[in-house]
């Protein structure tokens, strides 16, 4: 069962608004078996909706809009959408009643404008809106599903858990889908592929294997459908036992959860505690953890040490090192994180210095040179990277490299400290 997204509206193709949208209804249909053929967001144009709708009957089965039900002369959807099954504009007087309500509970005029959302093209079912004016509209047309919803986020959310979902159940017979997500860190794609080809070419026709990269870091996503949802979730289960055998320790979670997260539940399942000494990344990899709940179970903190003093006089990295290696080098970030266990009394700690650029680079220590150094439990171990010249790009790299290597770190056999 294939089904197609439509978006409509100017602020969405002038980058004034983000789509949203269109994320979160994919995520929901593929929950209960649905594919997405493909997503377009289309301008407040009649011609342009018109086209769209029709390209994409000839594609999906189901297709859902959101937007351009509003009160204003900029929002046609409605009005096109009659045009195009080539039927009346009417009222309908539960919307009506809806919009009365909704008013009348915030004590504002009711205008004619206002009114007019309640009329909807005479071939629709109704879906009433719980948490706003504008009715969304359910259509049958030639085999098909359509599906005109509003484009405000909470209201289309509602309209799609409590009304579509339940109504696309009862038209199809729709297949299990089940997804398994494997988290990797530290390898890249093209590798990744060559170790594993042989568990990919063994796949059945209904799995497939999804290759999504990031900055260090690559989700391998199982995706099946099929009919019997036992058996489907078996195999799946299977081809993930297989992958976390073949890659090992480069796999840090068999969830599609961020890396950090995936850290720090281990740590806590451990229970044991991080902190970080950063430098370059001036507290980056501090807001990665801390973005999560409940990460004050085993992030404990650490120190933005981005000048020399500070490396000093909170991470105790001596003087003479500074003058005679620089606040970027091995010795540095040795100290660093050595200085981070110690001061901050965590089982573990991750140190990061380096030039993030574009101004600051030398000819022995080019832009985009960055010491990263992990410790814990008698381990310690300090690498340098060669980024690029891109000041964002490299702050972000230099964190999730950090965090791969604290996945090595806990996942390796403990040796005598280094």
């Amino acid at each position: 069962m294939l089904a197609e997204i439509i978006t409509i509206g100017d602020e969405i193709l002038i980058g004034q608004i983000v789509d949203t949208n269109s994320a979160w209804m994919a995520q929901a249909l593929n929950a209960i078996g649905i594919r997405i053929k493909q997503i377009s967001s289309v301008s407040d144009d009649r011609n342009h909706i018109l086209n769209a709708l029709k390209e994409a009957q000839e594609r999906a089965d189901i297709i859902l809009i959101t937007g351009g039900l509003g009160p204003t002369k900029d929002d046609i959807t409605k009005k096109t959408l009659a045009d195009y099954f080539g039927v009346d504009m009417v009222a309908d007087e539960e919307a009506l009643q809806n919009v009365i309500r909704i008013f009348a509970k915030y004590n504002r005029p009711l205008l004619e404008v206002n009114r007019q959302q309640a009329m909807v093209p005479a071939n629709c079912e109704v879906l009433n809106n719980h948490n706003g004016t504008a009715p969304g509209m359910w259509f049958e047309h030639s085999g098909k599903i359509i599906v005109s919803m509003p484009g405000v986020p909470h209201e289309m959310m509602y309209m799609v858990e409590h009304q579509v979902i339940p109504k696309l159940k009862q038209a199809f017979k729709l297949p299990f889908i089940i997804h398994k997500t494997l988290l990797t860190v530290g390898e890249g794609e093209s590798f990744l592929a060559e170790r594993i080809a042989d568990i990919e070419d063994s796949l059945p026709p209904y799995i497939k294997l999804a290759y999504l990269p990031k900055l260090g870091q690559v989700r391998l996503r199982l995706s099946g459908y099929a009919e019997n949802e036992q058996s489907l979730q078996s195999e799946i289960d299977a081809f993930a036992a297989k992958l976390t055998e073949r890659l090992g320790n480069i796999i840090a979670a068999a969830d599609d959860i961020p890396l950090e997260k995936a850290l720090m539940n281990r740590l806590e399942q451990q229970g044991q505690t991080v902190s970080v000494a950063e430098s370059c990344t001036g507290g980056y990899l501090s807001h990665l953890f801390t973005q999560h709940s409940g990460s004050s179970a085993t992030f404990l903190g650490g120190a933005v040490s981005y000048a020399n003093e500070l490396k000093q006089e909170i991470l105790g990295v001596s003087a003479q090192t500074l003058a005679a290696y620089g606040a970027v080098s091995e010795q540095t970030a040795t100290e660093m994180v050595r200085g981070a266990l110690s001061k901050f009394k965590s089982d573990y700690s991750i140190a990061i210095t380096g030039i993030a650029g574009p101004t600051g680079g030398t000819d022995n220590k080019p832009v985009g040179t960055v010491w990263i150094g992990v410790a814990g439990l008698g381990e310690c171990v300090v690498r340098k990277f060669q980024f690029g010249n891109k000041r964002q790009q490299n702050i972000e790299r230099a964190a999730i490299s950090a965090l791969g290597m604290l996945n090595t770190l806990l996942t390796a056999p403990k040796t005598e400290d280094k």
